[in-house]
């Protein structure tokens, strides 16, 4: 049976957590050893900079999953729109209707702010999350490909 689900916005102090949340994450995507964000580096760019937020998802005043999200831009559509940088639930309430929760609270979030639209990427693999993001009426951007210029690459870029 699902439990009532709450949300809040993520406040400074909530940092290791978001770290915490970010590396079970990273983990399940076989990815930990990618991640080189810290706590500083978090607190830095989601709180002094604001450039990103992160929703909690709570089950009986316990934080079981969180979206970090920012605003991206398409001038095609003239405004802007959220991008989901990380969604992630921890295993023991997958299956229980929680994603789809977060989802819709940031569907939400998207309107009232008059965003064009929400979107995200997903890892080729990972078949549940492609399944549940179809079920949820989202399609995949198959016509386009991601480019990416990372460091030592982006140094040099700048030079």
């Amino acid at each position: 049976m699902k439990k009532e689900l709450a949300f809040r916005s993520a406040t400074r102090e909530d940092v290791p957590l978001i770290l915490q949340f970010i590396r079970e994450l990273a983990d399940y995507e076989k990815m930990l050893h990618e991640v080189v964000a810290d706590e500083a580096t978090l607190e830095e760019w989601i709180f002094d900079r604001q450039k990103a937020e992160v929703l909690f998802a709570l089950v009986d005043g316990n934080e079981i999953g969180f979206a970090l999200f920012f605003h991206n831009f398409s001038t095609f559509l003239g405004r802007a729109g959220i991008y989901l940088e990380d969604l992630y639930v921890k295993p023991e309430y997958r299956g229980k209707g929680y994603g789809k929760a977060i989802l819709k609270r940031l569907a939400s979030i998207a309107v009232e702010r008059k965003c064009g639209r929400m979107e995200w990427w997903c890892l080729d693999w990972n078949q549940p999350s492609i399944d549940f993001y179809r079920s949820l009426g989202a399609e995949p951007m198959s016509d386009w490909t991601v480019y990416r210029i990372a460091g030592d690459t982006l140094t040099h870029l700048a030079e």
